[in-house]
């Protein structure tokens, strides 16, 4: 019973346009009005949404993001352009390489799939269409391939997860994600040439090396984030909280003093548009909290576990049922609130199976990148749309070779563990 009112009020409450935050928190006080008074179930939601925010781990966030503003607008992401094109672009079809490769590197430094969609997007959609690639395709391809800046650190996702695990190191799921995001990132660029060939675009123009060499020392100080994020975590220099706040100095310098591309008036709107996005992500992060803890108290966990694990023995079965139900929460829920939600629910189920917290964080977060660039809640796919002039029913068509894609690089990850705890064991970071 408790069950059917909390989903069918979240599902009413979403139906009519309720922003997603509110729908948690609305359905989730809704549910607890049949087992409690009004004051007492205002007040546990209110103490739990209070204790779900109050975490050292998600001060990263606000930085992260900052960070990722400030580099969107800093000059950055034409560095990283022009370096992938100097790399790869004289390959056939070597825009569409340069805009999977540019939207990894730009999402590694700067951890925000949106950010990624739209500092790529505004560079390499209009040169795409100018050179004759179709829009569709486009906004597709810069979409899809934004998402693995989710996976590649530093991600403010993964620390969400780390959060709502209840223990998995960030550092850990930072190296994890690695090699998981390279191997989405080259399923893309297996579609993007399927794609070239198909329809005969020519290799791009071999640039001189003396241009490769004066765009390489450009991307340099972009690029050297990654190593002075990661490496000062992996170093043990400082936490990944304090990390983000590296982030944003460096970042702040880099944008201001060395490509001077950001001036003392930018900030004001940096600074705003940080914290809106900031309290809305922590709005999210209270009213999942709450939905969470209403779950455990009801017991759901352990009755999806046993439900599960009783439908059957084979831990690949079970694994691909997960995977489909997070696939289809995907489409609907934006990651933030999904991942608060279902970890507790589906975790316990893969430890069950043998699976490492951290192997099924990686696989979890994969998952929900695909629901980031689903219709109807996929936010990057507005972005891209917006950028490249088109809808998002025009989008679909090109995009399903790329999920496709994306859901075998899944399957991948899913099934062979080695893939996301190779690094973390090589650097000491698991057991």
């Amino acid at each position: 019973m408790v069950v059917f009112i909390l989903v069918s009020t979240f599902v009413i409450l979403f139906v009519l346009g309720v922003p997603i935050a509110f729908s948690l928190g609305l359905s989730t006080l809704a549910t607890m009005l049949f087992t409690m008074d009004f004051t007492p179930a205002v007040t546990t939601i209110a103490q739990r949404m209070a204790g779900g925010i109050n975490s050292f781990a998600l001060l990263a966030i606000p930085l992260f993001i900052l960070s990722g503003l400030l580099m969107a607008q800093g000059g950055i992401a034409r560095r990283v352009i022009d370096f992938s094109k100097a790399v790869i672009g004289s390959l056939p079809g070597g825009l569409a390489f340069v805009n999977v490769v540019s939207c990894m590197l730009f999402g590694a430094i700067s951890g925000s799939a949106v950010a990624a969609t739209s500092a790529i997007g505004g560079f390499m959609i209009p040169e795409m269409n100018k050179a004759g690639y179709d829009k569709n395709f486009n906004a597709a391809i810069t979409a899809t391939s934004a998402t693995t800046g989710m996976l590649i650190p530093p991600s403010n996702i993964l620390i969400v997860y780390a959060v709502a695990s209840g223990g998995v190191s960030i550092a850990a799921l930072f190296v994890a994600g690695y090699l998981p995001g390279i191997l989405v990132g080259l399923s893309l660029m297996g579609v993007a040439a399927v794609y070239a060939k198909r329809h005969n675009f020519p290799a791009g123009e071999r640039v001189p090396f003396n241009v490769l060499v004066r765009c390489t020392v450009a991307a340099i100080p972009s690029l050297f984030l990654i190593v002075l994020v990661i490496g000062g975590i992996l170093a043990g220099i400082f936490t990944a909280t304090e990390a983000g706040a590296i982030a944003v100095l460096y970042a702040l310098a880099l944008s201001m003093f060395v490509y001077r591309q950001l001036s003392l008036a930018d900030l004001r709107q940096i600074l705003l548009k940080s914290a809106q996005t900031t309290a809305i992500v922590m709005f999210l992060i209270g009213t999942s909290m709450a939905m969470s803890w209403l779950l455990a108290y009801e017991n759901i966990p352990t009755i999806v576990a046993n439900t599960l694990i009783n439908l059957s023995d084979n831990p690949f079965v079970i694994l691909l049922l997960i995977n489909l139900v997070l696939l289809s929460v995907g489409i609907f829920m934006d990651m933030t609130p999904a991942v608060l939600i279902f970890t507790p629910i589906f975790l316990p189920v893969a430890v069950e199976l043998g699976m490492s917290p951290l192997h099924f964080g990686i696989m979890m977060v994969l998952n929900l990148c695909i629901g980031l660039c689903t219709p109807p809640v996929g936010s990057i796919l507005f972005v891209g749309c917006a950028i490249a002039k088109t809808s998002i029913s025009q989008i679909v068509r090109p995009m399903i070779p790329m999920y496709v894609a994306m859901f075998l690089a899944l399957l991948v990850v899913t099934y062979v563990p080695e893939l996301s705890e190779f690094l973390p064991r090589f650097f000491g970071l698991m057991d």
